[in-house]
């Protein structure tokens, strides 16, 4: 189907087809071809993996000091120029002062219609909103919290936001979907000559795992510290033989906003009561045993589960093989307890996993690469027995949003997400309504995720287990768990809340949603 579309406020003529969740989508997205979602495996590339262009040891000092005088000194020898696009990286969270001061001095520059190319943006970044006003950076092609994804959800970008799981973003540069001009790096510790970590120093956060791909296959690359250490900067998470100019600057992250917001287990006696019945049904399962893995966030439920599992693991005298991180002092007191062998952590939520991944041996640093790109030979995804994951909506079909919310709202991140959803048994423990509009509906306002992939969700009113996972309903036959339908969930909500008024939004796309594999899985349209 062809018809008129407005795409980022631009009229333009393009395809409609219908995806493999009955989505329609564009086939052409910023003047880009767009494949549309085949199903979980079916789109399978045929070309060979991208590559930057070859470097020559002649064009860089021979004493291996690539130290230039600051940050606007290291853009114009990077050849900063209009409709580039630049890529930072989200390790200091709300913290970030180094993407802000980017665009500052590009803005200075008078540089115009820059993509920016983030890992994920937060609040923060805010401040970036009169370069999206001025033309200074034409459009994010990234994961957007807050401010920049209301912004974006009222139309007022120039471009089409894109969207991508952490997986995905390497993905796409890898494949070369995505070409980056130019990404710099912050670093909380590094030398001149590039290696660096996030190990040490003020703004240390952890672990450089989402800048990996950006300094493999960036044209330019560009460390910034504000903790310059003799060669050798050890151990190195980024290597110096990908970086072109070291820069060091008074403050590059805020510490006390670096570390994740939630790092409290809830108090909410409903959202204890679905960690606790999480924990039980992966008890009564069999998911609970010797040398099994888990992954859950950061949040206060997700913490409160973790609590809930050690207490099992204690009495029962069962030791994790590994879990897989985002860490904190939760994940951490396991690991130093004996009750987990390994962490393989993605990202540090708090100090006290800085401190172990860097005292610790058994605190691995992992990466998008190793973790989730699913254009690879294989990920740790896949090898994870249980993941535990929230969602802001589920329809009846199991299909989940992270992204938006019921009111249309661009307000999330996909982060490792959509990745964690091929783990072996994927739970979503949600509130069945929040501030009375119920998570559970007949169809979510944006998939993010296919229902084929997600095995229960957890409310406090009930459990739901996808018909699909025959093997779970047989296990839980005759248990004292609250099994219900997703039906029945769906329904009691409504009896509480109401039957919502149907969402009614602009034709106007704002942002895409990729699926994992590069595909559209969803569109996001403008909020009227």
């Amino acid at each position: 189907m062809e018809h008129y579309l407005k795409i980022g406020g631009t009229i333009m003529v393009a395809k409609w087809v219908k995806n493999a969740l009955g989505r329609m989508v564009p086939t052409e997205i910023n003047g880009q071809d767009s494949i549309p979602f085949m199903g979980v495996g079916k789109f399978k590339p045929q070309k060979r993996k991208y590559n930057c262009k070859i470097p020559s040891n002649a064009d860089y000092p021979l004493d291996g000091n690539k130290k230039v005088k600051d940050l606007k000194e290291a853009l114009q020898k990077s050849g900063l120029a209009n409709g580039m696009r630049i890529s930072t990286h989200h390790h200091f969270r709300d913290g970030d002062l180094l993407a802000n001061k980017v665009f500052d001095i590009a803005h200075e520059m008078g540089i115009k219609d820059l993509i920016w190319f983030p890992s994920a943006s937060f609040p923060c970044h805010a401040h970036l909103i009169p370069y999206l006003e001025d033309g200074t950076i034409a459009r994010i092609e990234g994961s957007m919290n807050g401010p920049l994804g209301k912004y974006c959800s009222e139309g007022k970008m120039k471009g089409v936001a894109i969207l991508r799981s952490h997986g995905g973003r390497y993905q796409a540069v890898q494949d070369g979907e995505v070409h980056i001009d130019i990404s710099i790096i912050g670093a909380s510790s590094a030398d001149c000559f590039g290696n660096a970590n996030g190990l040490n120093g003020d703004s240390a956060s952890g672990l450089l795992g989402f800048a990996l791909v950006d300094s493999q296959f960036a044209d330019k690359v560009i460390v910034a510290t504000d903790n310059m250490l003799t060669f050798p900067c050890v151990p190195w998470q980024i290597q110096g033989n990908f970086v072109d100019f070291t820069v060091e600057m008074e403050s590059i992250g805020i510490p006390e906003k670096i570390v994740s917001g939630t790092t409290q287990i809830t108090k909410s006696p409903d959202r204890l009561l679905i960690a606790e019945l999480t924990a039980r049904l992966c008890e009564e399962v069999g998911i609970i045993k010797e040398g099994f893995s888990f992954q859950a966030g950061a949040g206060g439920t997700s913490l409160a589960i973790g609590e809930f599992f050690r207490k099992i693991m204690k009495e029962k005298g069962i030791k994790a093989r590994f879990a897989r991180g985002g860490s904190n002092k939760y994940l951490v007191k396991m690991l130093e307890e004996g009750l987990i062998e390994y962490i393989l952590d993605g990202q540090t939520f708090d100090l006290e996993g800085v401190r172990s991944m860097r005292e610790n041996p058994n605190h691995v640093w992992t990466s998008p690469f190793t973790s989730y790109n699913y254009h690879s030979k294989g990920n740790f995804a896949g090898m994870v027995d249980v993941a535990i994951l929230g969602a802001t909506e589920v329809d009846v079909n199991f299909n989940a949003n992270v992204v938006t919310h019921s009111d249309g709202y661009l307000l999330h991140g996909i982060g490792g997400w959509q990745n964690c959803l091929f783990s072996k048994t994927v739970i979503l423990p949600i509130p069945l309504f929040r501030n009375r509009i119920p998570v559970v509906r007949k169809e979510v306002t944006t998939i993010c995720g296919p229902g084929e992939l997600i095995d229960v969700i957890v409310t406090e009113r009930g459990i739901a287990i996808n018909p699909l996972r025959k093997d779970l309903l047989r296990k839980l036959k005759g248990s004292s768990l609250p099994i219900k339908s997703i039906q029945a969930l769906k329904k009691e909500a409504e009896a509480i809340c109401g039957v919502m008024d149907e969402l009614v939004l602009s034709d106007e796309i704002v942002a895409a949603i990729k699926w994992v594999d590069g595909t559209i899985i969803d569109v996001v349209r403008k909020v009227v």
